[in-house]
Order: C-alpha cells, then structure tokens, then sequence
C-alpha cells in the first residue's frame, strides 16, 4: 500500500529532527567531556609538555651566572662527545639498569607467586613486602646508610661474629655502585609484587586445574602456563621498571657523600644533570644531558615495543 505523501513529509521531518537532536547532544556531550578533561590537560601541557620543549631549546643555550643565557647551537651537543663524565655516567646507569631490573622482576614474581598461594598470614606478608613502597626515598637511604656504616653498621657487626672484617660498603669506589643496587632491588620488589599478584588473580583457575589432571609437575606449570599468560604484565612491569632506572637519583644522592671516593663509580646520568644544573651552574648542558637521556629512553622503549611482539601472549 503506497504511503500518503503527507505521511511521507512527516517521517522525513521526524527523522531530520532525530538527527539534528542526535548532533546537538554530541556537540553537548563532548563540550562537557573537554571541560571536564581541561583541567587535566592543561596541568599536563603546563608541568610537563611544556618542560620538555623549554628544555629542548635551553639545551641549545649557554648560561651566565645571574640567570642570562645565549644561543650557543650545537656546542653543547658536540662538548657530550669528550665529556668522559657523562660516558662513566651512562656505564654506571647502564650496570645499575642491567641489575636491578631483571632481578628485581624475578624476585617480584617469584615472591607474587608464593604470596598468590593459601598459606596463613599471607596478607601481613603482603604488607610487609610493599612497606617499603609507602616509604620516602630518603627515609630508606638513611636507615640502609646506617646498616652499610663501615664501624658501627648492623651488617658489619654481624660480619664480625664470624671473625670476618666487614667492607666499606659505601666507601669503596668496587663495591659502593652494587651496594645502591641491592637496596634499589629491597625497595622496589612491593611495588612490582602487587601488579604481579593482580596479574596472577586474572588467570582463569581452568588452566591450572586442567594441567593438575594432566598431571604436570609445578615447574613446568609456573614456565608453560602461568608465565605466558603473566608476559604483558611483565611487558608492563619491565617497561616501567627501565625507565624508572634510568632516572635514578635519590638513593645515590643519600647514600654517597659529594666528597667521597666512591662518587664517581656510582654517578648516574641523573645526577650528572643535578650536577651541572644545580651545582656547577652549567643549565644548558644540563638541558643537553636530560635531552640525550629522553631520546635513550625513548629509543629503547621503541626497541621493546618491537620485541614483545615476539614474547608477549595477550590471549
């Protein structure tokens, strides 16, 4: 039956006034949604986009000391080549990196592993393990500067109940880097623990009951089931744990004094460009290092974003 023209009008005008509303409260909705997110984006653009290019430029300057600065170009840039600070630095940050982040992932989830088991008192241990975390930098590096006291320190003590004289363990220029990396590991293990133990409650009960009826043995459970299914939280975790690596700074600052002999095998870039900026008053090469060790980060964490094609299950 053929519609009467006049209803075909009014359909048209319906459906045209549909529409047009449905524009008008998407107009409505992403007005609100952009003021409610402006906020946000403007303390983003203001205490960190905005950074990054002031820095990027003053890297490219040369500073006075009462504040004034001059276009230098790539002096800066070219200076990095002969700094052999800057390349003790990146060997220093780069042992540190090399150590702290593959054993701080397998202790994390070795110790997610067994917290994710029903044993007694496994929320105290819990707590326990991420006390740490919750504590400032500086309170940790205090009280792990006391037991590291080559005199009256706690493990030195304990050293000589054996008869075994204990080392400068903060003094020593050999020694002093890999005992910033033991506590750098002690203080990060909570942190890395709790995202583990999240990714291990989201691994369907199925898979391990099915492997039990199978009769597979712990071992080959933990390697063939539980660490494909926990490799994009390790992915996560590996990710945010480099570049956190990279940026230390406040254990080294506590822990080693400017006048000690163990300083230079235990600077990292960071605090090279604490030096320069702060110390020395040099900002423009300080500018110029936080850039070089931007585009090292940014680099590596492409060449990661790579590989984990190759070892990250997201099924």
């Amino acid at each position: 039956m053929q519609e009467h023209p006049l209803q075909v009008e009014v359909k048209a005008n319906t459906k045209l006034k549909v529409t047009n509303l449905t524009k008008t409260r998407k107009s409505s909705d992403f007005f609100w949604a952009y003021l409610m997110i402006a906020p946000t984006m403007l303390g983003l653009f203001i205490f960190y986009l905005w950074p990054i290019f002031q820095n990027f430029y003053f890297s490219f300057t040369e500073w006075g000391a009462f504040g004034q600065y001059e276009w230098t170009g790539l002096d800066n840039y070219k200076r990095m080549l002969e700094d052999t600070n800057l390349i003790k630095s990146f060997k220093n940050t780069a042992i540190y990196i090399i150590l702290t982040v593959p054993f701080g992932i397998f202790l994390s989830i070795l110790i997610a592993v067994l917290l994710n088991q029903n044993i007694k008192g496994k929320s105290i241990y819990r707590t326990l393990y991420f006390l740490p975390v919750i504590t400032m930098p500086a309170a940790i590096a205090m009280v792990w500067k006391w037991l590291y006291n080559s005199d009256y320190g706690l493990l030195n003590y304990l050293l000589s109940l054996f008869g075994i004289k204990g080392p400068q363990w903060v003094s020593d220029p050999k020694i002093a880097l890999y005992s910033i990396i033991v506590v750098a590991i002690w203080s990060g293990i909570g942190y890395n623990m709790i995202i583990f133990l999240s990714g291990l409650q989201g691994i369907p009960k199925s898979y391990y009951e099915a492997a039990e009826m199978d009769g597979a043995g712990p071992f080959r459970v933990f390697f063939n089931i539980t660490l494909p299914l926990l490799s994009p939280v390790i992915f996560f975790v590996s990710i945010t744990s480099l570049i956190g690596a990279f940026q230390v700074f406040d254990l080294i600052f506590m822990m080693i004094g400017k006048s000690s002999t163990a300083l230079e095998s235990t600077q990292s870039v960071v605090y090279l460009f604490y030096q320069h900026a702060f110390v020395l008053n040099d900002k423009g090469y300080a500018a110029a290092i936080a850039v070089l060790l931007l585009i090292v980060i940014l680099i590596i964490t492409a060449v990661q974003m790579v590989l984990q094609k190759k070892w990250v299950h997201y099924d």
